[in-house]
């Protein structure tokens, strides 16, 4: 049987983890809510109206993907296009190319920004295989101007942090949302997040200003994971209403695969 991703690939240890997997949708929160094209997600009225849910679905369609058999993966993706074509058939317009590569970049960015913060390094090697993993993803969609490798995107990324993001009523608003799903308390923490996470030019448009305390929390954390105590802080930190679907994100690899 063959799989979209293989079996002991570094993407597949990065996205089985619950973990990294809210990392990077903190992560994705944040350039979500800067991005250009934001009022395509706008548009159908998804966003606003939950956030949360409507960060789940993509991170979840993304984990989807990495895990699926090859032909599953493809249907998949082939479906998420469909839809796309159907939103631009509403609107009477075209989403633009740039805002497919934003997506991309930001699954590349984040998968490698929160495996690093919670577990360790990655290698050269290791990076490669996550640009070409969500790349992959990418021509089947026909997204054109991909990168041919993990160099080519760190330039590509630089250009599009400067080119693609900015500040606008819509970031405003977005924030505002994320606070209401929230409640203040986990809303702090996903901007203690944010502040570690997030590249520079992400943290200055979001005005993330003054120093994270994010650190003495992780080692909290990495206590509690060791101790396999993680999920009583989780609750606290979590808002009841997704546990089931944070506790879904943890990838319990079956005999198939083995």
């Amino acid at each position: 049987m063959e799989y979209f991703t293989e079996q002991h690939a570094i993407v597949r240890k990065i996205w089985g983890s619950a973990d990294t997997v809210l990392f990077i949708f903190a992560g994705a929160a944040a350039e979500f809510a800067l991005n250009k094209a934001v009022d395509w997600l706008y548009f159908t009225g998804k966003l606003p109206a939950d956030p949360i849910g409507r960060l789940f679905s993509t991170v979840g369609y993304a984990r989807q993907i990495i895990f699926a058999e090859k032909e599953k993966a493809y249907a998949a993706i082939d479906k998420m296009s469909k839809i796309h074509s159907a939103v631009e058939s509403s609107r009477g317009m075209h989403i633009p190319d740039y805002a497919y590569r934003d997506v991309l970049f930001m699954l590349i960015y984040y998968s490698i920004a929160a495996f690093e913060m919670l577990e360790r390094k990655l290698t050269r090697q290791e990076k490669e295989e996550v640009t070409a993993v969500f790349c992959a993803v990418g021509h089947r969609m026909k997204i054109p101007g991909l990168p041919a490798g993990y160099e080519e995107w760190k330039l590509m990324h630089s250009r599009h942090l400067e080119d693609d993001l900015h500040r606008s009523h819509y970031t405003v608003d977005l924030y505002k949302q994320y606070k209401r799903s929230l409640g203040k308390a986990r809303y702090l923490v996903l901007l203690e997040v944010q502040k570690r996470l997030v590249p520079p030019r992400v943290k200055a448009l979001l005005q993330l200003n003054g120093v994270s305390f994010l650190s003495p929390a992780l080692v909290l954390y990495k206590i509690c994971r060791t101790l396999k105590v993680e999920w009583l802080l989780k609750s606290l930190l979590l808002p009841r209403a997704y546990i089931k679907q944070i506790k879904a994100l943890e990838y319990k690899t079956s005999a198939s695969e083995t």
